[in-house]
């Protein structure tokens, strides 16, 4: 069997960037958008972009959202033309880093919360118990706060520009 081309090779561009953004915690659909975007090397009509990730335009065009509000994509018109146009914004990395830290600034606030439901909780539970669990309580939110001074420390790294 010979190499595969064409099609099997933009297929499989589409699978890695699925399986990049299902890894981050993302759609399919923010990778198989990005995937797309790159192909084709250049902005697309969003009808155009639903035909070829596989999904709709309605689908599409809640996806792009996110993918706006973290400096993925932009969405534009052309001077006298109706459609709709997504393209590429910036650099695909540091959107990618943006993203990624987000996420993880995101988690860490829900367990800072989490963990003030749970001091609250303590109230009900006996002496003993309520000092043990505090104990818990308190020492993985340091572990949390040295989590949230090493993801500051993380989103200052610069990225290389090669």
């Amino acid at each position: 069997m010979g190499a595969p081309v064409g099609k099997d090779i933009e297929e499989k561009i589409y699978r890695t960037f699925t399986e990049m953004a299902s890894s981050l915690g993302y759609s399919e659909v923010h990778g198989r958008i990005i995937a797309a975007l790159l192909v084709n090397g250049s902005s697309l009509p969003l009808q155009e972009l639903a035909k070829r990730t596989g999904y709709s335009t309605s689908n599409i065009s809640l996806s792009l959202d996110l993918l706006e509000l973290i400096g993925v994509i932009k969405r534009f018109r052309k001077k006298g033309d109706r459609k709709l146009y997504v393209s590429l914004e910036g650099d695909l990395l540091g959107a990618l880093k943006n993203a990624v830290l987000l996420k993880i600034k995101k988690k860490i606030q829900d367990s800072f919360d989490d963990f003030e439901g749970y001091k609250k909780e303590l109230e009900r539970l006996g002496p003993e118990e309520r000092k043990k669990v505090g104990k818990i309580i308190d020492a993985l939110e340091k572990e949390l706060i040295r989590l949230e001074k090493y993801v500051d420390l993380l989103s200052k790294v610069e990225i290389p520009k090669d």
